[in-house]
């Protein structure tokens, strides 16, 4: 069928294709849904990640030996989260808020500590329900994930699926940073590491989440922020 879409551009071959892919759409809208909580309606996510595959159908390139499941990916993904960004929802006071509790994880972790919560309060001069409130705001506007904070970071483009360029001690890079965030992962306490497993590995969704864990979507959404907090953390720290 891609072929014969390639060589045609068969409007209807087309429409095959994009029926074919739009549950890899609502995939993914339904687990960004978890950056964006009630500040962005679930339909609109879709109507972004159809963008998405709209441009991944047209420059596929069938001849490069790449899935195209993995190449829509990337494109869906980062077509939602671009159109999230240019509507800039997220207040300059969430985003300083999550600079300084990230930065309270990372100034406890320096000091041979293991974080926890009322650390971090005591350490932002605030209580432990103003933390919680603060990290369920900061939750709703983290719309970066950590593998595109990391490639934000590094040298390295792990989601450039195209790019055979990369030499090899970029790679042992990647494998000391995996390393690295496997090693922290451990650390987390046992509800976070669980938050992460499921999402990042088993790629469920909050909704998923939630029912298998026994607790809230929102609950899901604050530790999955908690987490990726301290794991930034570490990360700052490797890259700098």
């Amino acid at each position: 069928m891609w072929k014969q879409y390639i060589q045609t551009k068969d409007p209807k071959l087309k429409e095959e294709l994009i029926l074919k892919y739009m549950p890899l759409v609502k995939i993914i809208a339904g687990r960004l849904s978890l950056y964006f909580g009630t500040n962005v309606e679930y339909d609109d996510l879709i109507s972004y990640g159809t963008l998405g595959l709209l441009d991944a159908i047209e420059k596929y390139d069938v001849n490069k030996g790449v899935k195209f499941e993995t190449y829509a990916y990337l494109r869906i993904k980062g077509t939602i989260i671009d159109n999230i960004r240019s509507l800039d929802w997220v207040p300059r006071s969430i985003r300083q808020k999550a600079k300084e509790i990230e930065k309270a994880y990372q100034d406890l972790e320096n000091e041979g500590k293991k974080p926890t919560d009322q650390e971090v309060a005591k350490k932002l001069n605030i209580s432990l329900e103003e933390l919680s409130k603060i990290q369920e705001k900061v939750s709703s506007g983290m719309i970066i994930s950590l593998d595109n904070y990391i490639e934000q970071n590094s040298e390295v483009k792990i989601g450039s699926i195209y790019d055979f360029t990369n030499q090899p001690e970029d790679f042992i890079e990647n494998d000391e940073l995996k390393s690295i965030l496997k090693k922290e992962i451990d650390n987390l306490n046992e509800n976070e590491r669980m938050v992460i497993t499921l999402y990042y590995f088993e790629e469920l969704t909050v909704k998923e989440i939630s029912k298998i864990m026994g607790i809230s979507e929102s609950r899901v959404s604050q530790l999955h922020t908690r987490s990726l907090m301290k794991l930034r953390g570490k990360i700052n720290q490797y890259f700098n």
